[in-house]
């Protein structure tokens, strides 16, 4: 009973990172966040054999699903930590989050709750002929708050994810050596009853003429 309970609410912790996840990468893929979008796509592919693991009690794909869970809450505090600029963090360094191949900004600089994007039409030398130079006013709440919102809840659910996937190992290990050790009389020696031959030997008796 306890590891269908555990393995069930694994299912539905897994299940809902899922969708916040997919989520999460719409987003990063409309602020072109080459980082986040990569870091996102090897949490989907983990979380699905995290997800066929645990249903078809693949005890390896549930280590790894726990492993990773480490790594993505490594992940998303440094994100959190970014946007946050602790330290000597920037939020507008376009290195980590992009690579250098564009320049970064969250989908919710522009379209954030209240947020209203005035284009400057006088615009200054140094921007290219295909930007469009704007401001942003009204937000009422900073993009880089919705962006650490999304890594808090991200960090709950690897949380979350990883007591319940240990807590599902140690059951299928303990299943596992209780079924080896019911399986374990060959060991022993144990042989079953045998049949015996009804056929009796007759001597054979030999004349000479």
């Amino acid at each position: 009973m306890g590891c269908c309970s555990g393995r069930c609410t694994l299912v539905v912790i897994s299940s809902l990172q899922l969708v916040f996840v997919l989520e999460r990468q719409i987003f990063d893929f409309l602020g072109y966040q080459w980082a986040p979008i990569l870091a996102n796509f090897l949490h989907i592919i983990t979380i699905i054999f995290g997800l066929f693991g645990t249903i078809q009690f693949r005890q390896r794909y549930i280590i790894r699903y726990a492993i990773w869970m480490v790594l993505w809450v490594t992940w998303n505090v440094f994100v959190i930590c970014f946007y946050l600029e602790v330290g000597d963090l920037a939020k507008d360094t376009n290195l980590i989050m992009t690579f250098n191949i564009s320049k970064h900004r969250s989908w919710w600089m522009e379209n954030g709750p209240g947020c209203v994007v005035v284009t400057i039409t006088d615009m200054p030398e140094w921007v290219p002929e295909d930007h469009r130079y704007i401001y942003v006013r009204g937000c009422l709440l900073g993009y880089q708050y919705i962006e650490v919102a999304h890594s808090s809840l991200q960090v709950i659910f690897a949380l979350l994810g990883f007591i319940y996937a240990c807590y599902v190992i140690k059951i299928v290990a303990e299943e596992e050596d209780s079924f080896d050790f019911i399986g374990g009389f060959d060991s022993y020696g144990y042989q079953g009853p045998q049949k015996t031959s009804h056929l009796q030997l007759q001597p054979m008796y030999m004349t000479s003429y």
